[in-house]
């Protein structure tokens, strides 16, 4: 008779051999999560991201999305990369801000192949067994599902949190069909600290654990593909691709570790990060620079759009005003925002300093230089 308590520790130690930092096993009931995720997109806390409000029932029931399923594995690997320069990218407008899972190679395909080998070694070692990996790819509420897994708890800038890993790391599932030992959700430990939501420049951490995405700088510059609301485009400072202010100021990210993995560390192309060089690129050169990269998806023009907004909010640049104007008139979704960010550069628009975000800014600097995280 298989011994299942055995296999699950096993399997744990796999996964860590393969390059993973943590594996749980959970059960598959996520039935308090409908109402939560029902609310939320009732709310329109989604955006424009349709493909959240589909497939609503597979979210909830694991075993429809991959039949007989009855047990997840879920697994972590940080991302931290050796160069991250928080402080020093956050303070130079002129560089363009990359959230930092973004900087080495696309993840999704890495840790896929990784689960995808973890199940064939357990397929060895029980001769049948009904698997599927998903990596951000499907209908998986991977969060919810991680904190029964005893990953980590959710916290109220609604990320994984663990004590010893702060957020700083990608999550993957492992939907397989043996009925293993299931482990222990963790204690919550945000305790009172507010930090993430009242540190995010657009205000779009509503309450604990609840996001607005429309106000979300990750939503805005990574999925939305329109045109950026006016009143958010000041916040957005110099980030062009995501954000991490609410994992910058959350304490427990102090104790994040450098990653293991290469492919996550900045690749050869940010070496300059320069507004000016990056929006320079044209669409071939953007297409070869960001292969193997998450950020190709967005596309060229949604790439140039974030670059024109954090030249509006940098200081002023007869180049940037030069650059801007080469563009102009070659794209109608371009234009709105290049027009607003020639008018912040040449002056024709007082740049009023909102105090609100010029505040958050210089609090969330000094804790990084403070090594909240590391300033590698």
């Amino acid at each position: 008779m298989m011994d299942l308590n055995k296999l699950a520790s096993d399997i744990k130690q796999w996964g860590q051999e393969l390059g993973f930092q943590k594996v749980g096993i959970s059960d598959i009931d996520l039935q308090d999560q409908a109402a939560i995720l029902k609310n939320w997109l009732a709310a329109g806390y989604h955006g424009d991201m349709a493909w959240m409000a589909t497939h609503q029932d597979l979210r909830i029931h694991p075993d429809k999305l991959h039949p007989n399923t009855c047990r997840i594995i879920s697994v972590r690997m940080d991302y931290l990369p050796e160069d991250a320069h928080f402080a020093a990218n956050l303070e130079d407008k002129h560089s363009g801000y990359i959230s930092r899972y973004a900087l080495g190679r696309d993840y999704h395909k890495l840790i896929r192949n990784l689960l995808k080998k973890l199940g064939q070694k357990i397929e060895q070692e029980v001769s049948e067994l009904g698997y599927r990996p998903f990596v951000d790819s499907a209908p998986v509420l991977e969060r919810p599902i991680a904190e029964k897994a005893g990953l980590g708890w959710i916290g109220k800038h609604s990320l994984l949190l663990d004590k010893e890993a702060g957020s700083w790391f990608f999550l993957g599932e492992l939907f397989i069909d043996l009925p293993l030992p299931t482990d222990s959700p963790v204690d919550n430990e945000c305790g009172k600290c507010r930090a993430c939501i009242t540190s995010c420049p657009t205000g779009a951490i509503l309450e604990n654990g609840v996001i607005d995405a429309r106000r979300c700088i990750s939503y805005l510059t990574i999925e939305y593909k329109g045109v950026i609301p006016p009143e958010f485009r000041e916040a957005m400072g110099n980030r062009i691709y995501g954000c991490d202010d609410c994992q910058l100021v959350c304490p427990w990210n102090r104790h994040a570790e450098i990653s293991r993995q290469q492919d996550f560390q900045r690749r050869a192309s940010f070496a300059d990060t320069n507004l000016a060089v990056l929006l320079s690129w044209d669409e071939s050169t953007f297409l070869k620079n960001m292969e193997g990269s998450a950020i190709r998806r967005i596309g060229h023009e949604q790439w140039q759009r974030n670059i024109i907004i954090a030249m509006g909010n940098a200081p002023f640049s007869q180049n940037y005003i030069e650059k801007l104007q080469q563009i102009q008139g070659k794209s109608e979704l371009l234009d709105s925002h290049i027009e607003w960010a020639l008018q912040r550069q040449m002056g024709q628009v007082p740049m009023k300093l909102d105090t609100s975000i010029h505040t958050k800014n210089q609090r969330l600097i000094r804790i990084v230089k403070k090594g909240l995280p590391r300033d590698a």
